[in-house]
């Protein structure tokens, strides 16, 4: 199949690349053939983000989107922050960054599927469902397009009667809307070096629930974030509580994936929080309606990579233009779409072949750069521990206003920072009640989570013995406690002898396996299109 540019994810930044394409092409009276492929069964269906929303970057695309019924029907009202300790909440002053004035609570799912339909409408094909998993190059090593997978294969390779062989995409231009740790983007960044002049990137690892609560707890438009307990003075993390419409609220925890400890479960540290005497009684005769998890990119202006090579552009969270802080990355990951349908437009009207270096200037010109600049010393600042990062981020803000006459620097990756667990003591997490705090597995179904058991797996282990030799006998099995949906479980065979066994069923596509294994020994590859989770109103 050919076109003349095809984008790899039907998220904010890839949808919002795909009208500003048609927009250009529209003003510039040009016809282009534009693709976008959505590994979810839908499009929406694996978007996952807290969210509140910055408006700013529609009024730019989509100048009249409240016309056109864009599902932003929760204004902020007001912001709330609290520090936490086991027992109690102090309010703290709320920081300028996260203050939401003129901002809106959504679900990243429903905007996703609004911008779709605007840009089915202008003439882009969305074809979801369908797993970008190859890079294809043409001779000179440019990039010249995609390969879906085969699908209808069962776990030994052999075709089943549903068999249907996977599609080459060409085009002139592939754009890269993957999301954070991109398993395509992630082949890009070592093909091409991109990182080679960067920090490493750091991920956190976002948990989120969707409750219905009864009206008397419901503040519509209320904005609550905590840091604090449960977790230690050395792990950077808090939680987020939106109050939305239909008495429901969205409330979630965030990990930083930085952490040392492998005894620390990411999940049990959120239904942790839920007993916190601030926060059950929030959710007292409520009920629990979704869930999921999602890694996010931490790193910001330092961890952002060379962002061209030749035929392609990385685009939004693939990149890394998450605003920590701020807590918001959906706003600047369709800017960056934006741009990037600009430099291929310019690219195509000048002729000047398959680098389009133009982009990156843009970025840096634009008020994307503007933005993670002043916010690019706030969370490396927190691996000096919480009330030091605290101290410091006043500092940054309200004496240096971000324009700090240094730059903090991210040391190492994510998976270089886990300790021994000789050095630690294993945590002791409450059971859960089934009322506010449950279990992982009990939790799956509110996923919507489905794979055909009978594929190839697509959590690939590198080298099988480094789950026991490695991982276990090391760091007491990690895996088993930074995945959030049970994928990986230590048992014994019929000799008492321990082996690694993986769920892939279960997996929500998180990706924090491949971020946080200490060996890098897990690789995460899409599975067959359609397969994972199934979000609603996430």
């Amino acid at each position: 199949m050919e076109y003349d540019v095809v984008i790899v994810g039907a998220g904010p930044a890839g949808l919002s690349a795909a009208i500003r394409l048609e927009q250009l092409a529209n003003q510039q009276n040009i016809k282009l053939r534009i693709c976008v492929l959505e590994k979810g069964a839908s499009v929406g269906a694996h978007s996952l983000s807290g969210a509140v929303f910055d408006p700013c970057v529609l009024n730019e695309l989509i100048p009249d989107w409240q016309t056109q019924h864009a599902p932003l029907n929760t204004r902020a009202t007001k912001d709330q922050f609290l520090f936490l300790t086991q027992n109690k909440g102090f309010t703290l002053p709320t920081p300028p960054q996260m203050k939401n004035p003129h901002h809106y609570i959504i679900s990243l799912g429903a905007l996703t599927k609004w911008l779709a339909g605007i840009a089915e409408n202008l003439g882009v094909e969305i074809f979801p469902g369908f797993a970008a998993t190859e890079v294809l190059y043409n001779e000179n090593g440019a990039v010249m397009g995609v390969a879906t997978n085969d699908v209808g294969i069962d776990k030994q390779g052999n075709h089943k009667s549903t068999y249907q062989s996977g599609l080459a995409i060409h085009a002139r231009y592939t754009l890269f809307a993957e999301g954070a740790r991109g398993s395509l983007t992630k082949t890009l960044l070592q093909k091409y070096h991109l990182q080679k002049n960067c920090d490493p990137q750091t991920y956190g690892i976002g948990i989120k629930e969707i409750w219905e609560i009864p009206e008397k707890q419901h503040h519509i438009g209320l904005v609550t974030h905590t840091i604090g307990w449960p977790l230690e003075n050395d792990t950077y993390g808090g939680s987020f509580i939106y109050h939305m419409e239909k008495n429901q609220i969205a409330i979630g925890f965030v990990v930083g994936l930085d952490y040392q400890n492998p005894y620390l479960d990411p999940f049990q540290e959120f239904q942790r929080f839920k007993q916190h005497p601030n926060i059950r009684p929030l959710l007292a005769g409520g009920r629990r309606i979704a869930y999921g998890a999602r890694a996010l990119n931490e790193g910001g202006l330092q961890s952002i990579p060379k962002l061209s090579f030749p035929g392609g552009l990385l685009i939004g969270c693939a990149a890394g233009f998450l605003n920590v802080p701020k807590m918001k990355g959906n706003h600047t990951a369709m800017k960056s779409g934006m741009l990037a349908a600009e430099a291929v437009v310019q690219g195509m009207m000048n002729n000047v072949g398959s680098l389009l270096p133009n982009y990156e200037k843009s970025i840096q010109n634009s008020w994307i750069w503007t933005e993670l600049k002043r916010a690019r010393n706030i969370r490396p600042a927190f691996r000096f521990g919480l009330w030091k990062g605290l101290l410091y981020a006043a500092l940054d803000t309200y004496v240096f206003r971000g324009r700090a006459p240094w730059t903090l620097h991210h040391a190492k990756p994510d998976n270089l920072s886990l300790k021994k667990a000789a050095q630690f003591k294993p945590i002791a997490y409450p059971k859960p009640d089934g009322i506010i705090s449950f279990d992982k597995l009990s939790s799956l179904p509110f996923a919507n989570v489905y794979h055909e058991e009978d594929q190839p797996r697509h959590l690939q282990l590198k080298d099988k013995t480094i789950p026991i030799s490695v991982n276990l006998a090391l760091y007491a099995a990690p895996e088993q406690r930074y995945c959030p949906a049970q994928v990986y479980e230590i048992l014994q065979n019929t000799n008492s002898t321990p082996y690694l066994q993986i769920n892939a069923q279960n997996c929500i596509h998180c990706k924090t396996c491949d971020i946080k294994d200490p060996t890098q020994n897990i690789n995460w590859v899409p599975p067959e299109g359609g397969g994972g989770p199934n979000y609603e109103n996430m």
